[in-house]
C-alpha cells in the first residue's frame, strides 16, 4: 500500500491558503491535515495532534510571530517534520537562514503550481527512497544531497560533448524526473519532445553515461525488445 503524506499549512491569508490546499491535494500520494492561520495556532495544534504531519508548508509573513521565529520554534521542537517555505520573503539573508536551519525547499510567492508539484513530487520520492534503504552509501548520500546532481549538470555547452546541448538536455532531465519517472523509449521521447529517434536516443544515453538513467529490456509480444530509459532513483527503489 503506498503511503499518503500529511501536509499542515501555515498561512495566514486564507485565499493564499486554499490555493495551496487545492496543489497539494492535486498531487497525487499527499492529504492536506490541517490548515492554520497563526503562530499561536500552528504551535498549538502540533503540541496537541494526535498524528504529526510530515510537512509543513510555512508562510515566513505570519502576523503574530516576527520574522524566522516560529519557523526556529518548530525546528528545534519538532525536528522530525519536514519544512517547506512558501513566502514572499526574497531577502538573501532570511533564504540562507531557512537554509541552515535544513528546510526541504523555499518556494516564492506568487507560487507556481507546476513547481509547487514539482517540489512534492520531488518531496514523495525522497521519503520513498529514505523508506527504502536501511543503510545509504556515498552514491546514496551524493543522490540526496544534490552534490551528484551538481557534478552531472552541465550548463555551459562548451562542456557537453559534441551534439549534446544543455537546453534539450535539461528538458529530457525534467521529463524524466517528473513525469516520465516509470521510464520512456527513445522513440517516446523523441514525439515527446519532436525530435528524431536518434537524437532521442543520443541523448538518453548521454544521460546513462554519466549515471542519471539507466535502462532495462522490455519484451513486447512482438518484434525486438525495446530499450527503456528510467531515472536514477527510480530504478534502485523499483528494480
Amino acid at each position: 500500500m503506498k503511503k499518503t503524506y500529511s501536509v499542515l499549512i501555515i498561512e495566514d491569508d486564507f485565499r493564499v491558503a486554499e490555493i495551496n490546499r487545492q496543489y497539494v491535494e492535486k498531487v497525487a500520494g499527499f492529504d492536506v491535515q490541517k490548515v492554520v492561520k497563526s503562530g499561536n495556532e500552528a504551535l498549538q495544534y502540533l503540541e496537541n495532534c494526535q498524528k504529526m504531519p510530515d510537512l509543513l508548508l510555512l508562510d515566513l509573513y505570519i502576523p503574530d510571530v516576527e520574522g524566522l521565529e516560529l519557523f526556529w520554534q518548530i525546528r528545534h521542537k519538532y525536528h522530525e517534520v519536514d519544512i517547506v517555505i512558501v513566502s514572499a520573503e526574497k531577502d538573501t539573508s532570511a533564504i540562507q537562514e531557512t537554509l541552515r536551519g535544513g528546510i526541504f525547499d523555499f518556494i516564492v510567492k506568487p507560487v507556481d503550481d507546476e513547481r509547487f508539484a514539482q517540489t512534492l513530487s520531488r518531496y514523495k520520492k525522497y521519503r520513498n527512497y529514505m523508506q527504502s534503504k536501511k543503510e545509504l552509501e556515498q552514491a546514496d548520500i551524493d543522490y540526496l544531497t544534490g552534490f551528484r546532481r551538481l557534478l552531472d549538470s552541465h550548463s555551459p555547452d562548451q562542456e557537453l560533448p559534441k551534439g549534446i546541448d544543455s537546453i534539450t538536455l535539461d528538458k529530457i532531465n525534467q521529463l524524466l524526473n517528473d513525469k516520465m519517472a516509470a521510464g520512456v523509449t527513445a522513440v517516446q521521447l523523441s514525439k515527446l519532445l519532436g525530435i528524431s529517434r536518434s537524437t532521442a536516443r543520443r541523448y538518453l544515453e548521454y544521460l546513462v553515461s554519466i549515471k542519471k538513467v539507466k535502462t532495462k529490456l522490455n519484451y513486447g509480444t512482438v518484434g525486438r525488445p525495446e530499450r527503456q530509459y528510467i531515472c536514477y532513483e527510480t530504478y534502485e527503489q523499483n528494480y
